[in-house]
């Protein structure tokens, strides 16, 4: 007979953190079912609230954090153009400094291939650590790069490789901060809980911004070129501390914990081609939808502020201060938009922001480009207002595209090859476009192209709220 050997001590450990996991997370009134079953036939995984509410504050805090810090460059991109390319019309300056912006973004597939799977093989908050650590690193050391004054070209080198740190680390954020909500989530209220993952990102945004307005204020032109500008980036080391500690006091979830259990020898292990070839229709559709939301995403909150001020001359305090209001209220909308997704589903409400962009974004681009506070404000309020649609929605219906198995590393290869062909190349082509054409509605005409890309995305997508997670049991 054959008898089998004891599982090795790497294992047992693996097996205890699993039992340790259920017995303290899982009501005994709703036990867990086996996780090998499909969830048809499972039993519902009863899910502590408060750790729920734990893990998404925690996601939420990490993401505001990580996003004040790229956000920042955003907001300061016309003196970041005086500083590391002092040479050229301020056109020129501005496409330089977003040049290394969309740079970037050319690694997060990089990124999202090395930290996705990683993330499906050793866990999601593991991995969350670290990004949040390189993160952090990237973005201080931007405050201390010389000037271009000072060392020359290599102040817009090491410039770049900086950004190059941050966009690297950035491939693993955003898909991993949406699983670890969206597993741990209850099913009809992964909506909602997943909205708080873009009220942090947000809420990040707001702190750059309102930083950014706060130093135009007070400081000189001279001394904002001179030292000022370093600030915002400063801070980012003390902030990735506390980042770091908030996610490594998280557990994983329960959906890793339950693939943990059925791996047999070692941790679940997805080869790279299984993650692409096998998830190509989901891919495809989360590369659509991301376009959608990215698109819109960077030309509001990104380029809005230097569009008003590089190209209509707007003052550069008051732009700033428009924007946060708008960013504002989109963090009031937020949670309720989150909610009705969970009521209506995730199909209706970003089909109604896709509509939106493509019937709005001309009126409410002329409405800015007519320059009084009251206008400009109405066009960018009606923009926001839409992008939450998107804001509300992606975070629970991008994970929900795949199973547990692949979800973090399918997910952050799709997601992370659409914002950099996409997303983060806003700001650069918009640009670019209107230098090229001197046509200053580019902005809508492209936001109305993602629309389109988007709207046949949202056609093709099944609708999960309210449903079970691919490869996971009912959880309540």
């Amino acid at each position: 007979m054959r008898v089998r050997a004891p599982p090795s001590p790497s294992k047992a450990g693996e097996r205890s953190f699993v039992g340790r996991y259920r017995r303290r997370h899982h009501s005994s009134d709703h036990p867990s079912a086996s996780p090998s079953a499909h969830h048809g036939s499972a039993r519902p995984t009863a899910t502590d609230p408060a750790l729920v509410r734990r893990a998404v504050k925690a996601a939420a805090l990490g993401n505001a954090m990580e996003w004040f810090d790229f956000g920042v460059y955003s907001y300061i991109a016309v003196t970041l153009g005086k500083v590391f390319f002092p040479s050229g019309s301020p056109t020129a300056q501005l496409l330089s400094t977003f040049g290394a912006f969309a740079a970037a973004f050319l690694v997060r597939p990089l990124g999202g291939v090395v930290f996705g799977p990683l993330g499906d093989r050793v866990g999601r908050q593991k991995v969350l650590a670290l990004t949040m650590i390189m993160m952090a690193a990237g973005t201080f050391a931007i405050g201390l790069i010389p000037s271009y004054a000072t060392i020359g070209v290599w102040a817009p080198v090491l410039l770049l490789v900086a950004r190059l740190v941050q966009g690297f680390s950035t491939g693993g954020e955003y898909a991993g901060a949406s699983t670890f909500i969206a597993e741990y989530a209850p099913d009809k209220r992964r909506g909602f809980l997943g909205s708080w993952l873009e009220f942090g990102t947000l809420a990040g945004y707001i702190g750059g911004a309102g930083l950014v307005t706060l130093m135009t204020a007070l400081l000189s032109d001279g001394d904002l070129m001179s030292w000022g500008w370093r600030i915002p980036f400063l801070i980012a080391g003390p902030m990735g501390v506390i980042g770091l500690y908030l996610r490594m006091r998280l557990e994983e979830t329960p959906a890793f914990a339950a693939e943990l259990e059925k791996a047999e020898t070692a941790r679940p292990k997805v080869p790279l081609r299984e993650m692409v070839t096998g998830q190509w229709r989901a891919l495809l559709l989360c590369v659509g939808l991301v376009l959608v939301f990215n698109v819109t995403d960077y030309m509001l909150l990104s380029y809005m502020p230097s569009y008003l001020t590089s190209e209509l001359e707007y003052d550069e305090t008051h732009g700033l201060l428009v924007v946060l209001a708008v960013m504002a209220l989109m963090m009031v909308v937020q949670p309720f938009a989150g909610a009705l997704t969970d009521r209506v589903g995730r199909r209706p409400v970003i089909a109604a922001g896709c509509a939106g962009f493509l019937l709005l974004s001309v009126p409410a681009l002329l409405l800015i480009r007519q320059g009084s506070l009251a206008a400009v404000g109405l066009g960018l309020a009606a923009l926001g207002l839409l992008l939450v649609c998107f804001t509300a929605s992606m975070p629970s219906a991008l994970p929900a595209l795949f199973p547990t198995r692949v979800r973090y590393g399918s997910l952050s290869i799709g997601f992370n090859v659409s914002v950099s062909l996409f997303g983060g190349t806003t700001p650069l082509v918009v640009t670019a476009l209107i230098g090229a054409t001197g046509n200053m509605m580019m902005p809508a005409y492209y936001m109305m192209a993602a629309a389109v890309v988007g709207g046949a995305a949202v056609w093709y997508m099944t609708e999960s709220a309210g449903r079970p997670l691919p490869g996971s049991p009912p959880s309540r």
